[in-house]
Formats: C-alpha cells, sequence, structure tokens
C-alpha cells in the first residue's frame, strides 16, 4: 500500500500562450482550454491550469491526454511540483496578498 504524502502528491502546472488572431485559431484554444477542464485541472489564471496527481504515473498519463490534444502554434509549458510546494505558493490581488489556498483533503476518484 503506497501512503500519500505531500512530498508524494504532486502539482501539474500547464501555462500556454496559443494564437487567437483568427477565427480558427480562436476555436482551436477555446477547445484546448475545455479539453484541460475535461481532464479535471482547474483554471488558475486564464491560460495557466493546475491539477493535482497521486503519483509520476498519473501525471504522465494527463501529460500524454495533454499532448494529444495540443493545437497548432503557440506555445506550452508543464511544470511539476510537490503538494508541499504548492502550500508555500504566494498569492496577491490588486496589490493585497491573499489567504493561502486550500489544498484538497482528498483525491477525487471517479
Amino acid at each position: 500500500m503506497t501512503i500519500l504524502t505531500g512530498y508524494r502528491l504532486m502539482w501539474m502546472l500547464v501555462m500556454f500562450d496559443l494564437p487567437v488572431g483568427t477565427p480558427v485559431q480562436r476555436k482551436a484554444a477555446t477547445a484546448f482550454r475545455g479539453s484541460l477542464l475535461d481532464d479535471g485541472f482547474e483554471m488558475v489564471q486564464f491560460s495557466v491550469y493546475t491539477r493535482l496527481c497521486s503519483s509520476r504515473e498519473q501525471a504522465n498519463t494527463h501529460v500524454r491526454r495533454v499532448e494529444n490534444e495540443l493545437p497548432e502554434g503557440g506555445k506550452v509549458d508543464i511544470l511539476f511540483f510537490t503538494d508541499k510546494q504548492y502550500e508555500r505558493m504566494m498569492s496577491y490581488t490588486s496589490g493585497k496578498r491573499q489567504s493561502a489556498r486550500k489544498n484538497p483533503d482528498q483525491l477525487v476518484m471517479f
């Protein structure tokens, strides 16, 4: 049995800049965002999405899904960090520090 700890749990961060100059490009960018949401990602900012993964193997599954949905053009980066590192994130809105984000109490199983 594997024990899930803040050092084993990892966050997957997908950041992207996609072209939106034409209707076709806008449709592709919207479809890419929708695919991230459908795969359980949460929007942090308009082009920044995160997802909690219970293992590197699960993260690799989601990397493959992102790769399968990549639109033509643009740039997509994927970053991984532990749950413990996520807890230390500092957020500011309108120059004011926000309360720490609450991490999920448990993984949602489907």
